[in-house]
């Protein structure tokens, strides 16, 4: 199964795979080596906590490259139009507040809503695949339906 993931995003994966595997993974296993060297493993605090840390990365990094290796890049910049499609960055009047929020549809991967990056399988990012600009378009969230007009479709 590929995963969609922007250009930007692959990039930052690949980074900090890179990362865990050149400088983390190195770094956790000479702490180990250390606490190690202290003696009593049982009851050596230091070593357990290096081991749990490396156990994360480890499975970090497992993760990151099953990501990497079915990863589907898109090249949002190659993209154009008035149509909401994966990478668009769309601008939407929330027809109930009159308030503008903009989101930037993305691959679960990459979602970071606090930034403005949601996941196309999101319920407001399923709702506004396909949508044009001008569309209205309605949400179902957990709080009741709210409603959308896309103001702005941009590929940046």
């Amino acid at each position: 199964m590929s995963i969609p993931i922007t250009k930007g995003g692959y990039e930052k994966i690949v980074e900090e795979a890179r990362h865990l595997k050149k400088v983390e993974r190195p770094a956790i296993i000479a702490k180990i080596a250390e606490a190690r060297s202290h003696g009593d493993l049982s009851e050596n605090a230091e070593y357990h906590a290096a081991r749990e840390k490396q156990s994360f990365i480890e499975g970090r990094i497992e993760y990151l490259d099953g990501v990497i290796a079915d990863a589907e890049v898109i090249d949002v910049a190659k993209l154009s139009g008035d149509k909401v499609l994966f990478g668009a960055t769309v601008k939407l009047l929330d027809n109930d507040t009159d308030e503008e929020v903009a989101y930037t549809l993305v691959g679960e991967v990459e979602s970071d809503p606090e930034h403005g990056r949601i996941s196309i399988a999101s319920p407001k990012g399923r709702a506004l695949i396909g949508k044009m600009l001008g569309d209205d378009v309605v949400v179902q969230t957990p709080a009741g339906a709210r409603e959308y007009e896309i103001l702005e479709v941009k590929y940046v």
